[in-house]
């Protein structure tokens, strides 16, 4: 079972893209303690009912799934491991 649980502040404000699809993505960055320090996570929400209204320094909890997207960066193709959302 592939559920994430995520707990923490964010680092920058929400940031959306308009992707070739015709999908929105908004992406965000959330910080969580650890016993060696803070751990930045990014977080991707895809086609919200609304926009995220949240600042950083916000407290979140992040429900989703951790997903692995491949995206044709320039002549290459690139990926990114990151918490998909389906509530924040």
């Amino acid at each position: 079972m592939n559920v994430v649980i995520l707990r923490g502040s964010l680092s920058s404000a929400p940031q959306s893209r308009d992707l070739p699809s015709g999908s929105v993505v908004w992406t965000l960055e959330v910080t969580t303690p650890t016993e060696t320090g803070n751990l930045s996570v990014p977080v991707a929400q895809f086609d919200p009912v609304r926009a995220p209204e949240f600042a950083p320094g916000d407290s979140v909890v992040v429900v989703g799934e951790v997903r692995r997207r491949f995206f044709r960066a320039g002549a290459s193709t690139q990926s990114r491991t990151e918490v998909v959302a389906s509530e924040i």
